[in-house]
């Protein structure tokens, strides 16, 4: 009976020196193959130039080395946004953003395959949760784009398809690997973990004991609207999410972002304005209004620029600090979920056609 190979890419350095030594290796080959892995990026152990043939045949007999294969990227031609398309070892598809800003690249990665949560403008839950993405997985969506454009990624938001805290050991483990001195070493000030409000998940990310900002989906300012919009919220009231949210930030010290989407005619109005400033006065938070994007499946519309100026304006007299998200990537479909979804719906045949 095959034995099921331990995927190397999910294991922290102390994990992967205590398996080498149980082979009897000392320690430094350790941290040498997890460098290979994590800094150089390497694609297989053949790669590890530093390390005996032995030792190499004896790491690909027991280990897997789990990359993501790269079946699509868009290029934007408005702002250089990259979207990714990558096919797991099992063939799932996910997606990953690479956004270039002036102060470095951004990468946003999926932490799921689809997704459970069910929000009702988000094309990444049409399909449902496939299932949950390795940390290997994780990192290596970060890994393949650094590779790709040969400049590097300084900054991840966990934001792509999936809910993070719905796979929670995943993507602590994640955070460890990406933020490692002896890998990408990307500072977990530059991470954002983006999560529609589960509120043990949020309890228990404060006490982990890491540095990383929290972005809370919020999209509406009260529990009625926000119903409507998220499944979830019949499960957690915004006073428990909001409390959960506020203890983040005094047990980690970091400002916590609310994101929210703005539809015409259902959270869009200067009421809704009102009663979110009136909700978040304690919170010490930024508020990032994102227009809506349309997508087909749902009668969803963006709100006009002048609506989106007025809410704005109204939020920043009351004295919080608020930013409207810049579309990025608007001519090749930037939006979470949709190229995923029109390569499942093409099928793989046509799709492989278009690109070889």
């Amino acid at each position: 009976m095959m034995t099921e190979k331990t995927d190397i890419k999910s294991l922290t350095l102390e994990e992967l020196e205590e398996q080498l030594r149980e082979q009897g290796e000392k320690s430094f080959r350790a941290k040498q193959i997890y460098q290979w892995i994590h800094e150089k990026l390497v694609d297989s152990f053949e790669d590890m130039t530093n390390l005996s043939k032995e030792l190499r045949r004896r790491l690909a007999d027991s280990y897997e080395l789990t990359t993501l294969h790269m079946v699509d990227v868009k290029i934007s031609e408005i702002d250089g946004t990259r979207k990714y398309l990558f096919e797991l070892p099992d063939g799932h598809v996910i997606e990953s953003v690479l956004m270039r800003y002036r102060h470095g690249n951004s990468v946003c990665i999926s932490s799921q395959v689809g997704c459970r949560m069910g929000c009702r403008f988000c094309a990444s839950t049409l399909e449902g949760l496939e299932r949950n993405l390795r940390p290997s997985e994780m990192v290596d969506q970060v890994y393949r784009i650094q590779k790709d454009i040969k400049e590097r990624v300084s900054n991840v938001v966990v934001m792509g398809s999936g809910e993070p805290l719905d796979n929670y050991d995943s993507l602590v483990r994640f955070i460890r690997l990406i933020s490692h001195e002896k890998g990408l070493h990307i500072s977990q000030r530059n991470l954002t973990v983006s999560t529609c409000g589960i509120v043990p998940g949020i309890e228990k990310l404060a006490k982990e004991n890491l540095s990383v900002t929290l972005a809370l989906s919020l999209h509406a300012p009260n529990d009625q609207v926000r119903r409507t919009l998220m499944p979830v919220a019949h499960k957690y009231a915004l006073g428990d999410v909001l409390k959960a949210c506020h203890d983040y930030f005094e047990k980690t010290g970091r400002r916590l972002t609310f994101e929210y989407s703005l539809v015409r005619g259902v959270n869009d109005n200067l009421e809704e304005a009102r009663a979110l400033a009136l909700l978040i006065k304690d919170q010490q938070a930024h508020v990032n209004l994102i227009p809506v994007n349309p997508i087909k499946e749902r009668e969803y519309v963006q709100s006009d620029e002048k609506t989106i100026e007025q809410f704005k304006n109204y939020l920043e007299s009351r004295g919080i600090n608020v930013t409207v998200r810049r579309e990025m990537g608007r001519d090749i479909g930037g939006a979470c979920g949709q190229l995923r979804k029109s390569f499942m719906e093409e099928g793989r045949d046509t799709a492989w056609r278009h690109m070889h």
